[in-house]
Formats: C-alpha cells, sequence, structure tokens
C-alpha cells in the first residue's frame, strides 16, 4: 500500500521504514538515510558484506558532487599549482583552494577589475615584494586599499632600510634601551622610523603637495618620489608604493590619519603646510572604479587581505553608489577574503560575504563565486601569488589612477540622471 507523500508522489511503506529515498518516479532508491530504520539498514548492509557486494551503487545525491577525496602521495617535487590543487582537500586547506582557483579563474578574466584591500603587517614582513609588487606587475592588481602602516613601513624598504628576522620572546625593555623596535618578530633600528619620517616630511613640503587632494593622488606623489630614491640607490624595485607609481595602480587609504604617514602630513600642517588628504574624494573615487567596471560591461572583484576600515571601504563602493547616489546597481560579483576573524563576534573583519548582500555590497546572484578563507594572510597571500602567476598570463594594465576623471565623469552623469529622474 502507497502513502501519498507531500508532493504527491507515493513510497512503499517497507521503503518508509527502511528510510530508503523515494526518487523522482516515486520508485525507492537503495540509498540509507540517518533518519531511516537503523537495524534494517544495518542487516542490509551485513547482509551485503557476506554476499560479497560491498556497498550498495545508488543514484548520486546533489551533495556528493565534489571531486572525490584521493590526493596523491607527496614527493617533495610538487609545484605550488600542485599542492593546492592536489592535496588541499578540505576545511581552510579546501577554503584556499576555492580561492585561488577563484582567483585565476574567475577574478582574472580580462574583463574583471580587481580591487585588493590590505590590514596587518604584511608590508614589514616583506610581503609587498614577494607577493604585491609581482601582482600589481602582471596587470592582476588593478587598485588597492591599505592602511596607512603598511605603506608607511613598505617606504622603509624603498629607502634602502633594513628590516630584519628576531624573536617575539626577546625582552621589550630591553630592546628599547637599545633602540630596538619590534612588530612582533621584525626587529629593526629606531632610527629607521625617524629616517623615513624625515624623508615624508621633506617630499610632502614640495609645492605639487600644496593643495587638497585624494589619497591616491598624494600616493602616487609619494611614490614617484621613492622610485627615485631606489633608482639613486640602484636597490631595484622594492618598495609597494613606486610599484603602484609606474604601474598607475591607485591607492587609497580609508584612514589618512591612522599612521605615520597622516601624523607626518598633521604636524606640517601646523607649520602652514597646504596640504590636505580629502576622505570626500576617496569615497567617490573609489566608487566611480566600481561603477565604471559595471558600466563598462565588466564585473568588479574585491580580495581582501583581513579585513577592518580598508574591507569596509572598498565594500561600501556599492552603497555608496546604490542607497546614496541612488544609482541602480547589484553589487560587487567577486568576493575573496583571508582573515583569521570570526563572525560571530560582531567584528568587521568576520563578516561573512551573505552578511554583505544585506547591505548591497555584494550581488546576491553571485554568492557561489564568494569564498571566505579562515588563515592568517602571511600564509596565504604568498601561495595564492604564485597559483595565480603559475595559472595565468599577465593582463594589460588598466592603469586607473590616470583614468580617474574620466572615471568621476561618469560617476556624475549617472548621479545627475537619479537627480533628474
Amino acid at each position: 500500500m502507497k502513502k501519498k507523500t507531500a508532493n504527491g508522489k507515493g513510497q512503499t511503506a517497507a521503503g518508509r521504514s527502511l528510510g530508503l529515498k523515494a526518487s523522482r518516479v516515486g520508485k525507492p532508491v537503495q540509498r540509507a538515510s540517518a533518519a531511516g530504520d537503523k537495524s534494517s539498514q544495518k542487516a542490509q548492509a551485513e547482509a551485503r558484506e557476506r554476499a560479497g557486494k560491498g556497498h550498495a551503487t545508488v543514484a548520486a545525491s546533489r551533495f556528493l558532487r565534489g571531486a572525490k577525496i584521493s590526493p596523491r602521495k607527496l614527493n617533495g617535487k610538487e609545484r605550488v599549482v600542485d599542492l593546492i590543487d592536489g592535496t588541499f582537500q578540505a576545511y581552510n586547506a579546501g577554503r584556499l583552494r576555492e580561492g585561488c582557483q577563484l582567483f585565476a579563474e574567475k577574478m582574472l578574466e580580462s574583463d574583471v577589475t580587481v580591487g585588493v584591500t590590505m590590514t596587518g603587517a604584511l608590508t614589514p614582513a616583506g610581503l609587498g615584494m614577494s607577493a604585491v609588487i609581482p601582482l600589481i606587475e602582471a596587470g592582476f592588481i588593478d587598485w588597492i586599499i591599505s592602511t596607512g602602516a603598511n605603506l608607511y613601513h613598505d617606504t622603509h624598504f624603498g629607502l634602502g632600510l633594513a628590516m630584519h628576522r628576531g624573536n617575539p620572546t626577546t625582552s621589550d625593555v630591553v630592546l628599547r634601551e637599545e633602540g630596538i623596535v619590534r612588530i612582533y618578530d621584525i626587529f629593526f633600528d629606531y632610527d629607521v622610523l625617524l629616517s623615513t619620517d624625515a624623508f615624508f616630511r621633506a617630499i610632502v613640503q614640495g609645492k605639487e603637495f600644496q593643495r587638497a587632494m585624494s589619497s591616491a593622488e598624494f600616493h602616487w606623489l609619494c611614490g614617484k618620489y621613492v622610485a627615485e630614491r631606489e633608482r639613486k640607490l640602484g636597490i631595484g624595485q622594492k618598495s609597494l608604493l613606486s610599484a603602484a607609481y609606474k604601474a598607475n595602480v591607485p591607492i587609497y587609504t580609508s584612514s589618512p590619519g591612522d599612521s605615520s604617514i597622516g601624523m607626518n602630513v598633521a604636524a606640517l600642517s601646523l607649520d602652514g603646510n597646504k596640504c590636505v588628504i580629502d576622505p570626500n574624494a576617496d569615497v567617490n573615487e573609489t566608487a566611480s572604479i566600481v561603477l565604471d567596471a559595471k558600466r563598462g560591461g565588466g564585473k568588479s572583484a574585491i580580495l581582501i587581505l583581513g579585513g577592518g576600515s580598508p574591507k569596509n571601504f572598498a565594500l561600501q563602493t556599492e552603497p555608496q553608489i546604490q542607497e546614496v547616489l541612488g544609482i541602480d546597481e547589484r553589487g560587487h560579483d567577486y568576493f575573496l577574503q583571508i582573515t583569521d576573524a570570526r563572525p560571530d563576534t560582531g567584528g568587521l573583519s568576520g563578516a561573512t560575504p551573505a552578511e554583505a548582500v544585506s547591505w548591497g555590497k555584494i550581488d546576491p546572484d553571485r554568492l557561489p563565486d564568494a569564498v571566505v578563507c579562515y588563515l592568517d594572510s602571511t600564509v596565504a597571500l604568498p601561495l595564492l601569488t604564485s597559483y595565480a602567476l603559475a595559472k595565468r598570463k599577465k593582463r594589460p594594465l588598466k592603469k586607473l589612477y590616470m583614468r580617474r576623471e574620466a572615471l568621476m565623469d561618469r560617476l556624475r552623469k549617472e548621479y545627475e540622471k537619479t537627480r533628474k529622474g
């Protein structure tokens, strides 16, 4: 006797008692269920084993369509691509694999504009040189939002100043007495700070800095002087600022005063210096980059290293476009975040892409193209960079810094339409 189910299809009483799943045509499929009769399922499994039949072949569940976990043995000769694709099977290794594949296979398509946000002390650890600069030079990064601290410490390298590996358990009292500053296990001479401060104070007093400007303009000018210092020292490409200057990649900072660079700009204002970093320009310029990417028939991607204010500043471009300016838009297309922050504490760094959908920051139809990897960026970024450089050819530089006026013109025109409509 059959009983009608909620969808009108029948299932036998025997099938129900065994916890068997009904197929689309109403016939029982021999798939055990945790909700079924355990005694009967156990008996069936034992009967199959006695008969030498082993595991019953069943119609594949939609949840079992992922690749089987069957990695090859490691032999020490693996490339990074082989390691990630072949052995990063599950947990955050699995999320890193998914993130690398999302970045290389979708985010680096020619019609995608890629923004990167940076928090945490990445540049003091040398990741500007080892990872970010190669991504810029390959055309894999089109615009950046960074903490000012990352840009300040990046400048040390461009000035030929040294950072050293150290022991994080060393007494900080002893280090202070010897004039050594540390960022966890990175040690450097206190004079590195004084010399870098002196460099910024010297260049910011120049004529071209005596006006209000976006942080992108400010960092582009700084990058020009860092590049010149590198040339004179003959040290090659060391600084992220100078690399971005040469590639015309705009670099913004969401909190200009929250770093030693901003502190020196503020100090000079007491002497009458006219350099002012305009946050209004930053908000509108970053929104114009995203709007142009979408209106130009392309897509917008965000790679978030850490979280914090730079993360929000990048993602708020869509609410700025939609909610504040009233321009019809859908949200960023691709979202890849590497963070060690938890979502349940309410902190911004752990906020998920699903949560961002509710704000209009992420296109809800693109959530499958959103990956969060809960991992230290200093581990993930070199792997992601190596993976991408191995998998993709270089892209032509978009040189968005030189297009800022055209991008802003498009934003203004779209905004005027909404006001008149």
